[in-house]
């Protein structure tokens, strides 16, 4: 017979996967409503954040249920204190993406100003980067989740790159620069969701292997 407890972390994977697939979203609406500057998408982005708040907060508090309840261990034990650290991380992705589509609300309220390939491939990657991530937890496939904290690195150059050509930029602009002061912001936070990515892929190497691997050169 099937332990309770197997059943509520099958659920509980599920959740998670919807969850990351919510944020995804997220991010992949915010880019397309910067590219267009569509203002109503944007706004869509910022309204479905308390969303996924309040997913983090149901798992959360189903997860502490579950650990007193029938305190698992071991293994059992490290899948759910993996799912919650997720969560937190997932969380924060959602307020980047609609952090992004209330500067792409503002940019839409100015001028129009051309956006960085780099923006779009940097979206494009670390919606990959989450993607993969979430399969590698669904599989607990550590090589997956490996190669998501490799893929990092193509974003921090890419974002390194973007900065010193705004600054370069700033420093011959003597208009308005409010814009591109706001693409530097969306930069940062694409820099950041990735990170968010990796910090997920880590931890989906904890939960396999029982090794925190954060931190560690």
């Amino acid at each position: 017979m099937q332990r309770h407890l197997d059943v509520e972390l099958e659920q509980l994977k599920g959740r998670i996967t919807e969850m990351g697939r919510m944020v995804e979203l997220q991010m992949q609406e915010s880019i397309e409503a910067l590219v267009a500057r569509d203002p109503v998408k944007a706004r869509q982005v910022i309204d479905r954040d308390h969303q996924v708040n309040a997913m983090e907060v149901g798992i959360d508090e189903d997860c502490v249920r579950m650990i007193a309840l029938h305190q698992p261990e071991a293994r059992d034990l490290r899948f759910v204190i993996t799912a919650m650290k997720i969560i937190t991380d997932l969380e924060r992705m959602s307020d980047l993406a609609t952090n992004i589509s209330e500067r792409v609300v503002e940019l839409c309220e100015e001028p129009p100003v051309s956006i960085p390939p780099a923006i779009v491939e940097m979206s494009t990657i670390g919606r990959a980067m989450l993607t993969n991530a979430l399969e590698a937890f669904v599989s607990r496939n550590t090589a997956m989740a490996k190669q998501v904290t490799l893929e990092d690195e193509k974003v921090n150059v890419l974002h390194r790159t973007l900065v010193r050509t705004i600054v370069e930029s700033l420093r011959q602009h003597t208009g308005e620069t409010s814009p591109i002061i706001r693409i530097l912001f969306i930069s940062r936070s694409l820099e950041r969701f990735a990170d968010h990515a990796t910090n997920v892929a880590e931890i989906i190497m904890y939960m396999v292997e029982g090794k925190i691997i954060r931190h560690m050169v």
